[in-house]
């Protein structure tokens, strides 16, 4: 698995030229189903607008790609919004900029620079983040044990999944690669070897790029 960066949730921002109105709005999606109902759903809530245009990127190699101008001059939107999304680096969602017409024409030049920059403005709103690989490896530990490793992983500030209370305790560790053999010997020396690890492969989890390491 290889980390690529996405957006969290949505975000929304506003701007305006030439007594043109742009809105903004950035949504994380994983499916050209999910984004084509995004745009209908702006489309829908902004019906009174004269243009609605859009671009998505999919994939965690962002090799999924579509953009549409709604009407303005061809190339002078939705590939703005495609370019801005593409700079950032980002995959996995959808940008729609709705345009409520001014009256002032802003010509090719400029209609680019407006849904550019817009595209621009909505993405420094939106919540970005690295989604980065973790092994997952499951702890089993008796109860007497429990309490010691509690405090080691929030120590370390290691993320864990749901926690299963039976017979024994089975807690799901997600520990990035980099650092997974360093953090399981320390494991296996704080419990003097007494709990088994279970390998349960890799997942993808959303870190902010601004976090030197994952908390939990």
């Amino acid at each position: 698995m290889k980390e690529y960066r996405t957006i969290e949730g949505e975000s929304t921002a506003h701007y305006e030229i030439q007594k043109s109105r742009f809105i903004t709005y950035a949504m994380h999606v994983e499916s050209e189903e999910a984004a084509r109902e995004y745009i209908i759903r702006q489309k829908k809530a902004y019906f009174d607008a004269r243009h609605n245009c859009s671009a998505w990127v999919l994939g965690a190699k962002g090799d999924k790609q579509k953009s549409n101008d709604d009407g303005e001059p061809g190339g002078t939107a939705g590939n703005p919004i495609l370019e801005a999304i593409r700079k950032n680096g980002l995959t996995d969602l959808v940008v729609v900029v709705t345009r409520y017409f001014g009256g002032i024409k802003l010509g090719a030049g400029g209609l680019i620079r407006a849904y550019g920059h817009s595209a621009v403005l909505g993405l420094e709103a939106a919540k970005i983040v690295a989604m980065t690989p973790f092994r997952q490896i499951n702890l089993i530990c008796d109860y007497t044990l429990f309490n010691t490793i509690d405090n080691f992983l929030r120590q370390k500030k290691i993320r864990i999944g749901d926690i299963a209370y039976a017979e024994k305790v089975a807690i799901p560790l997600l520990l990035p690669p980099e650092h997974a053999e360093s953090i399981l010997k320390e494991l296996t020396d704080l419990t003097s070897a007494r709990c088994p690890f279970e390998e349960r492969g890799e997942i993808l989890l959303p870190v902010p790029i601004d976090q030197a390491s994952p908390s939990r």
